[in-house]
């Protein structure tokens, strides 16, 4: 049978539109987090617009994060409230184990804060660099991610 060529093109295109949507993202783990490795309780606050939010939540899951999304149309205040460093400050915001974790941090950078209990108020990926995760535009910038303190003091906790 052939086919009519607006039929297959119309075919691609959607093929083609919907396999992007399904494409791994070079953050997903290599191998699925291990079944006696114990979730990590998170709260996550952002904006209900915001889609990039999302996408970073779904990032935490597929580490193994057990996220509590809690949508907010004052995260400023919230930002303000927990200390955020303003020159931090990102879209969304996360709390796990009193740490404020602010932006597209790479979910092995929250374990490792985690495990090393590093004397820190919190991490931050400051502003949307794309390429992080949950900003996978395909086209990728250098980050950094911070860690600072309650002081305002700041370093280096990782490079990408």
């Amino acid at each position: 049978m052939k086919w009519p060529l607006h039929l297959l093109s119309s075919i691609l295109i959607t093929l083609l539109l919907h396999s992007s949507a399904y494409a791994e993202s070079i953050w997903d783990p290599k191998t699925p987090p291990s079944l006696i490795e114990k979730p990590l309780n998170i709260t996550v606050y952002r904006a209900a617009s915001c889609g990039c939010c999302k996408d970073w939540i779904d990032h935490l899951e597929k580490h193994n994060f057990k996220v509590e999304d809690v949508v907010s149309d004052d995260m400023n205040n919230i930002k303000r409230k927990l200390g955020l460093p303003g020159e931090m400050a990102s879209c969304h915001t996360g709390i796990i184990d009193g740490y404020v974790i602010e932006g597209h941090v790479p979910a092995q950078d929250i374990k490792r804060l985690i495990n090393r209990k590093l004397d820190v108020a919190g991490l931050a990926v400051p502003q949307m660099p794309h390429g992080s995760p949950g900003m996978e535009t395909g086209r990728k910038d250098s980050f950094s991610v911070i860690a600072f303190d309650k002081e305002g003091n700041f370093e280096l906790f990782n490079r990408y």
